[in-house]
């Protein structure tokens, strides 16, 4: 990732505050080198900067997915919401079945099992993971594995995937992504570092200190962050990044952030976040930046695998919220629920797109910390 290339889009903990130390954001990192009006994934439901930022309708609905799902962990495909809101999560037996629908979710019996679909996701990572612009997902509601290519797959690349994708026969489903999955980030509300910008994440603590969450492909190249220019405004230091693999660094700021968290809605406004939660495939959610505003759209995978240029990215959320350059590092959020961190995708906010976000969950474990 060049700095020059490297800008950002911020939020802000406290709108009303003004204060360089209470912003928050994350980075954009994909640029999309093409376009195509016929794109797989188009954005669902988009929300201009304010016009919708509630807890969706499927809030409690995936929180709850997300709750079950964890309780059974190998023994189920996954969880979603379903077009009628209702939270469903796959079963492999009757037993299991029983303890979804006292919990209070829909139980689906899966068509293969967990540990077939985790066979198959393993081939895929040795076979194809060192092929830019490929990634994986589990579908939980159909079984099967999402497996995409960008435009940049092509020849002897495209006939590797094919390969290894043929052999699980109807198991596996293609999907191609116009564009190019590439880490990239633009600017816009922009706190800046070694002559470069990037945007800040979520406020969160450990030990009673402040810190914020970030990109960690930002954090790999910004040591020192600042909310201008010049540098005159110190925001903090990084302490810990990790890119590619996971995208997430935690940085120490210079300034208190007085225990809260909040996204800018871009209407002097802003969604006060109070906690971390999973993301459940068709759930609703919404990202902010600063060059698009707010936008919405629904998770159509978690745990994703992503094959950047720069490396593979595991774990990942994929939706259909849209993003361009300068939305670099905007939150992933579901009411007052922190979701995720924007990291890469492709398209843009006219033609629609296919956005990837790093759990924010995953970060705040491996740090020790917690949503200020």
């Amino acid at each position: 990732m060049r700095n020059s290339r490297l800008r950002t889009a911020v939020t802000t903990t406290a709108v009303a505050a003004g204060s360089a130390g209470l912003l928050a954001g994350s980075l954009y990192v994909v640029h999309a080198e093409g376009r195509s009006g016929g794109q797989e994934a188009r954005l669902a439901g988009d929300s201009q900067a304010g016009r919708r930022t509630a807890a969706p309708a499927t809030g409690q609905a995936a929180a709850r997915a997300a709750r079950i799902a964890g309780r059974l962990g190998d023994r189920t495909t996954g969880a979603y919401v379903d077009s009628s809101g209702r939270p469903v999560v796959t079963v492999t037996n009757a037993t299991d079945a029983a303890a979804v629908r006292a919990a209070g979710a829909v139980p689906k019996m899966t068509q293969r099992s967990p540990a077939t679909l985790r066979r198959m996701t393993g081939a895929l990572q040795r076979a194809v993971a060192d092929i830019p612009g490929t990634g994986w997902a589990v579908d939980p509601a159909t079984s099967k594995v999402t497996v995409w290519t960008d435009d940049t797959v092509t020849g002897t690349r495209m006939a590797a995937v094919r390969r290894t994708t043929g052999r699980m026969g109807a198991a596996v489903r293609m999907v191609r992504i116009p564009g190019r999955l590439r880490t990239f980030a633009l600017g816009g509300d922009a706190i800046f570092g070694q002559g470069a910008r990037c945007s800040l994440g979520f406020n969160v603590k450990r030990a009673q200190q402040d810190f914020f969450v970030t990109a960690g492909h930002c954090g790999n190249e910004i040591q020192n962050w600042a909310a201008d220019q010049q540098g005159a405004e110190a925001l903090g230091t990084t302490v810990e990044s990790d890119f590619p693999g996971n995208d997430f660094a935690l940085v120490q700021t210079e300034q208190g952030a007085e225990g809260q968290s909040a996204v800018n809605l871009y209407n002097g406004q802003a969604q006060q976040i109070t906690e971390a939660g999973d993301a459940v495939v068709g759930q609703r959610v919404f990202r902010s930046g600063s060059t698009t505003g707010v936008h919405s759209g629904s998770v159509t995978a978690t745990n994703a695998t992503v094959n950047f240029a720069e490396g593979t990215v595991t774990g990942m959320i994929q939706t259909t919220v849209c993003a361009e350059p300068g939305d670099s590092g905007g939150p992933l959020f579901a009411g007052s629920t922190a979701l995720g961190l924007t990291s890469g995708g492709s398209g843009d906010c006219q033609t629609g797109g296919v956005t990837f976000f790093q759990p924010v969950t995953e970060a705040l474990q491996v740090f020790g910390a917690e949503i200020g």
